[in-house]
């Protein structure tokens, strides 16, 4: 059932997860894709083309309604700010790498829209960068979650011994603090 369901709705959500968030929905997507449920392609297309697609929903209204949205939410001002000297200084750069830098996913799109950077080589540079952040960030949660898996697969076998062994420690550590305290074992024995 989880696997039908999956199968039948985990692109959808993916798209519309990398959408509105990303990163999370990507590596949750890597992860499924590794457990078998998805294929790490289809992931990879998937968070491409839903981030691609918010980048330019978000280009498109900070070209017509920048100001307006922007004026409406205040803590966007100061990084709107922030994301329009970026871009007057290494334009190209910033919009090949802004999915990159924590918090700037959604204002960047808006303030290059506002900026009037080129719809063009915006439609190029951010389709290079969604597919950089979509392969590399997919491919490398799905690579790390693979040699996890075999870390704690073999975590997995011995765990029994290592709580044994941990048993025993925190046991012999309690049975020294015990005959070292004034009085020893026998002497907290005579204690009523």
């Amino acid at each position: 059932m989880l696997d039908d369901l999956l199968q039948q709705f985990g692109y959808p959500a993916l798209i519309l997860g990398t959408f509105l968030e990303g990163e999370m929905s990507l590596l949750l997507a890597a992860y499924l894709a590794l457990r078998g449920y998805l294929s790490i392609e289809g992931v990879v297309l998937c968070a491409f083309c839903g981030t691609y697609a918010s980048d330019q929903l978000w280009y498109c209204l900070g070209r017509r309604h920048g100001r307006q949205v922007i004026e409406r939410r205040p803590r966007w001002q100061a990084l709107s700010e922030k994301a329009l000297g970026h871009l007057r200084r290494h334009p190209d750069l910033w919009v090949l790498s802004f999915r990159f830098i924590y918090g700037m996913r959604t204002v960047m799109p808006l303030a290059i829209g506002l900026s009037g950077y080129s719809w063009r080589r915006y439609l190029l540079l951010d389709g290079i960068g969604a597919a950089l952040w979509a392969g590399g960030l997919g491919l490398a949660a799905y690579h790390l979650g693979a040699s996890l898996e075999v870390l704690f697969g073999d975590f997995r076998r011995y765990q029994l011994y290592l709580l044994g062994a941990l048993l025993l420690l925190l046991g012999t550590l309690c049975w020294r603090h015990q005959r070292s305290r004034p009085g020893g074992a026998e002497g907290n024995a005579q204690t009523p």
